[in-house]
């Protein structure tokens, strides 16, 4: 069964007023992230290895295999933005409290959350992600993932929110600057209740 684009849980226009305009979501949603999905499903026709293989295992299957990067890549990228689309809200930046009691325990304070947070976004050199996951441990951590790549393929842990840092996320409302992308982010537009679920 081909893997399919969903569509937003809000409207393009959505975010605009949030810092994340129309155009931004409807490239990067309709044309960058479909082109993940159809590149994907090309990758799957013509591999029988890759049939009926669920996302989370074909991104395992690939991880680690040299001539199976684009497929890597394609999964990837398609795993990341259904998390990505979830981790936005026109509501964004409020955090709930029993998220906020994990950030201050593992963290000291909201504060020192988001400049961990900011510290790995934008110097995740190039394109990539920007994570905070639950560790092993049990305690809250952030994460920097390259290109395509995710916590979900170098194991640290599990995903409660993703940033996309790649350009095209960006580059229409804030041109070059990363870290008013990524402090926007986390102060009026990351959907933290969605996080907070996924700490389960």
């Amino acid at each position: 069964m081909a893997f399919e684009l969903p569509a937003l849980p809000y409207a393009h226009s959505a975010l605009a007023d949030r810092g994340m305009g129309q155009e931004t979501l409807e490239l990067h949603h309709g044309k960058h992230h479909q082109t993940y999905v159809t590149t994907l499903n090309g990758f799957v026709e013509k591999n029988a290895d890759l049939q009926g293989k669920s996302l989370e295992e074909i991104i395992a299957f690939s991880r680690d295999e040299a001539d199976l990067a684009p497929v890597f890549n394609n999964a990837g990228q398609h795993w990341n933005h259904l998390h990505f689309w979830n981790a936005l809200s026109p509501k964004g930046g409020g955090i709930p409290g029993r998220l906020e009691a994990k950030i201050v325990e593992d963290f000291g304070s909201v504060d020192a959350f988001k400049d961990a947070f900011k510290a790995a976004a934008v110097g995740q050199f190039g394109s990539g992600w920007a994570w905070l996951v639950l560790g092993e441990d049990g305690k809250l951590k952030t994460a920097k993932t390259p290109n395509g790549s995710n916590p979900l393929a170098t194991g640290e842990g599990k995903v409660l929110l993703g940033l996309d840092v790649w350009e095209h996320s960006y580059y229409l409302d804030f041109r070059n600057r990363r870290p008013d992308y990524v402090g926007n982010f986390l102060d009026r537009l990351a959907n933290y209740e969605f996080a907070e679920a996924n700490l389960g």
